[in-house]
């Protein structure tokens, strides 16, 4: 058997891998409560991620050349460090891969991506209810920004505010 290290492979996503990040990305949800908030198509992402003008980047893990991990990013950029940045939109490892080191490593990975391509951060939102994730978060050091708040706009009221 292969040692720990061996075993995980990190890998960029292809367009083949498309209907398995969709069915991860609703794994996801279901573990954050949020399943009816999918609406994603295998067609939606292909042209998102490989079509045209990329707006975002997806990870794969294979663990034992089984798909355990993804993860999908994208740029973003800080006026106030003069520098782009990452943003980690999901990172989810499967149940049966839980407690491998496997999200560590894959977060271990895009923060070398970032230092790749001189990022000044890498930020990404939890749910306040998650106290794993922010336990895991906060063993690695990222700190939370308790002082700011996530707003957004979407569906019909973006479609209102797009025509004022």
């Amino acid at each position: 058997m292969a040692d720990k290290d061996s075993a995980f492979k990190i890998r960029p996503a292809t367009p083949d891998d498309v209907p398995l990040l969709l069915t991860m990305i609703r794994e996801l949800a279901v573990y954050e409560k949020l399943d009816v908030c999918v609406v994603a198509t295998v067609e939606s992402l292909r042209a998102s991620l490989f079509e045209g003008r990329r707006v975002a980047e997806a990870m794969i893990g294979d663990y034992e050349g089984r798909p355990a991990a993804f993860m999908l990013f994208f740029h973003n950029f800080s006026t106030f460090l003069g520098q782009p940045g990452i943003y980690l939109e999901d990172l989810y490892v499967r149940p049966e891969y839980r407690g491998k080191g496997l999200g560590r490593k894959m977060l271990q990975h895009l923060a070398k991506v970032a230092v790749e391509r001189n990022c000044g951060r890498i930020e990404w939102a939890v749910l306040d209810w998650n106290e794993p994730a922010i336990k895991f978060y906060e063993s690695l050091g990222a700190t939370p920004m308790d002082d700011w708040r996530i707003f957004r706009v979407t569906g019909e009221t973006l479609q209102t505010l797009a025509q004022r």
